[in-house]
């Protein structure tokens, strides 16, 4: 998660003169995990564009397509021969596209996360449903939940976004809230997907966009550490009055190795490697790795 520090913004031009200086600082190649723009996940404009891009069946940006959801929701289940009354938490629940569905397998279902309108969505939704769902708006990075659940998920690569002692902190809060024997679901990306991205360079101007409702420049800009496994997806945006906010996303990348060996050192046992989480073997040249772990049984 971004840091709670506090953020002054920076402008770009004054009475009418262009700060190039600034620019070119910004978009010099950062310190790996570098922060940019405090808790922007949750800023007004942007929650709002977040929540439409989950919800599209349009694309994957957010959330995967619905037909896939179910997928992994059946495969899940079966797999991890989970029964009607077992408790499972999802981190970064969004708008309970996952959690709706395994309330309705009969689980009892938790879900928690930082944007208050995903969160407000996914309560409204599980209303209309008739679904007992508990929501909570949180940094799962603080959970303090012990020993409540028998899965926790964290699905759609959010595991790749946070920094190694955040991971460490995340892995810790894991292996606390889940019962002895329980699962920790998550899938995570590698660098061959990564290769078929490529490298973002480019910019535009829009009348309102993705990250303000008003008028704005966008300079988009990918910044690869190929020696860390690491990539930053960098948004720097100009507003009509000068005013600059620097959006970064960090990605670390894995393989089984590196993987293995973090859940490994946190205290879990990895079950299975997957290329997906709907039971697809996995490949080396995978572009996603889906993991299930397990929490060890009290000897």
């Amino acid at each position: 998660m971004m840091s709670t520090s506090e953020h002054k913004p920076e402008y770009l031009s004054n009475f009418g003169y262009l700060y190039l200086d600034k620019l070119l600082r910004l978009q010099q190649k950062p310190v790996p995990f570098t922060p940019g723009e405090p808790l922007f996940w949750d800023d007004d404009h942007i929650s709002k564009q977040m929540l439409a891009a989950h919800l599209s069946q349009e694309t994957d940006l957010a959330s995967r397509k619905l037909e896939t959801i179910e997928r992994s929701i059946l495969w899940l289940v079966n797999y991890l021969n989970l029964k009607i009354g077992q408790s499972l938490l999802d981190l970064g629940c969004g708008p309970g596209l996952y959690t709706n569905r395994l309330a309705q397998q009969g689980l009892q279902v938790t879900g928690v996360d930082y944007s208050r309108r995903s969160i407000s969505h996914a309560r409204q939704a599980a209303q209309e449903q008739r679904l007992d769902i508990n929501y909570r708006c949180q940094d799962y990075l603080t959970l303090q939940d012990r020993e409540s659940y028998d899965v926790v998920l964290l699905i759609y690569g959010d595991y790749c976004t946070f920094n190694p002692q955040q991971r460490q902190q995340l892995l810790q809060n894991a292996l606390r809230a889940l019962t002895p024997g329980g699962f920790f679901v998550l899938d995570i990306t590698t660098r061959a997907g990564r290769k078929k991205l490529g490298q973002k360079n480019g910019w535009y101007v829009t009348e309102s966009g993705f990250w303000k409702p008003g008028p704005h420049l966008v300079l988009e800009q990918g910044f690869d550490y190929p020696d860390q496994d690491l990539y930053l997806d960098q948004s720097i945006v100009i507003e009509n009055d000068g005013r600059i906010s620097v959006y970064r996303n960090w990605f670390q990348d894995f393989n089984p190795r590196t993987i293995s060996a973090e859940l490994t050192q946190a205290g879990f046992r990895v079950d299975s490697l997957w290329n997906d989480l709907q039971g697809t073997p996995y490949r080396e040249d995978s572009d996603w790795i889906g993991v299930v772990a397990q929490k060890p049984e009290i000897p």
